[in-house]
């Protein structure tokens, strides 16, 4: 899920997070390459994120690890490395690395219509799934309104008065699209890009009926499963994170003042496709493996990465994966993922040996490309 509108820390909690700073960081002892990144970790912390979690797998096979700030901040417990923590977005990469799969062993076509798929689903507004790919709704060229922009959707699950009120609801894929769909579509198919999260809801409910079965059970079986991904997990109905894990922050309001919120706990299905719980080292683990060629075969991965122009310059997006330019002219693949009280950045070079995976327990101050920015252009 995109990011959340960012809002400053409130007094209360900027005595907290002082006193974060001025405690020990839980961290391995210091060895060279990685200053800048312990730089970047707690100048985020002192710009309002609550904690920071950060670990680097490196080339040459060694892990590092630091944080910043708290975990809690009632009882001013710090974060852990081994936090878990809800990774919004960057669940895109293995929804996709699923339908890849899918696409591998005949089942699919990239070119397949989602009216193939889903008849009937794409329907509303000016959508029409007849004109619309499974390529296009993984690399976000479809058009399809973004579920997040939509007002009512804000107003339920994004704002505080909504959120208290639904955070149990039970929402199912087809409500969550109809709700995105009575909007207009943001383009004609084909024609530009736009980041959408309805378009992996939408390719979820493809992988449901090609396989049957809910489409965690699919990223459980062919990927979680495989690549040993103990603290990775769908949660569907859960609530809760597992431990370890930190709380979770948000301001839940259109401003960039007010209070912060406890948002650690509430039923994920209105996040449908955006879910996945992870720590940071399967995610180095998983990024690391795919950007090697040990989950997709080759022609997949080099769709995967087949990239079309963002609104940013120096990214480019694939099917499920970005790719980063950074200002040292190095390139990453990855991505991020924004959810209520969780704001993360997973990437790995191109040969997937340099990886990092980096959360904040707050959504709305600091940049996770920052701390990226600095672990492979800071200390050159």
């Amino acid at each position: 899920m995109k990011r959340h509108l960012r809002t400053t820390l409130t007094a209360a909690t900027a005595v907290a997070l002082t006193a974060a700073l001025a405690a020990p960081a839980l961290a391995a002892p210091p060895t060279g390459g990685h200053d800048a990144t312990r730089r970047a970790v707690r100048a985020a912390v002192a710009e309002g994120v609550p904690g920071v979690t950060v670990t680097v797998r490196e080339r040459d096979g060694g892990t590092w690890g630091t944080t910043a700030g708290v975990g809690d901040l009632r009882t001013g417990e710090p974060r852990s490395t081994r936090d878990h923590y809800r990774i919004g977005s960057a669940s895109k990469t293995f929804i996709a690395t699923v339908v890849l799969q899918l696409e591998a062993e005949g089942e699919l076509s990239l070119d397949d219509t989602v009216e193939k798929w889903l008849p009937g689903v794409v329907r509303g507004g000016d959508h029409d799934g007849r004109g619309i790919t499974i390529r296009q709704l993984l690399n976000l060229t479809s058009g399809v309104h973004d579920l997040l922009a939509d007002e009512t959707f804000q107003r339920t699950y994004m704002l505080k008065e909504g959120f208290f009120r639904h955070r149990f609801d039970r929402k199912t894929p087809r409500e969550l699209v109809a709700m995105a769909l009575s909007n207009q579509r943001d383009f004609e198919p084909g024609t530009s890009w736009k980041y959408s999260n309805t378009n992996y809801i939408l390719a979820a409910m493809v992988i449901e009926k090609i396989t049957g079965h809910p489409y965690g059970d699919a990223v459980e079986q062919r990927v979680i499963e495989p690549l040993n991904l103990t603290a990775t997990s769908v949660p569907r109905n859960r609530i809760t994170v597992p431990q370890p894990s930190s709380r979770a922050y948000g301001k839940l309001a259109r401003t960039t003042s007010g209070p912060t919120y406890d948002v650690t706990e509430f039923r994920p299905s209105f996040a449908y496709s955006g879910e996945i719980i992870s720590d940071s080292a399967d995610l180095n683990t998983f990024f690391r493996a795919l950007l090697r060629g040990e989950v997709l075969p080759p022609r997949q991965l080099k769709e995967m990465k087949r990239t079309v122009p963002t609104t940013k310059e120096n990214e480019g997006y694939g099917l499920g994966l970005r790719s980063w330019e950074l200002t040292c002219g190095t390139t990453v693949w990855g991505h991020g993922g924004d959810i209520h009280g969780s704001s993360s950045m997973a990437v790995t070079t191109g040969d997937g040996r340099h990886s990092l995976a980096v959360n904040f327990n707050g959504d709305w101050s600091g940049e996770t490309k920052a701390v990226v920015e600095a672990e492979y252009c800071g200390d050159r």
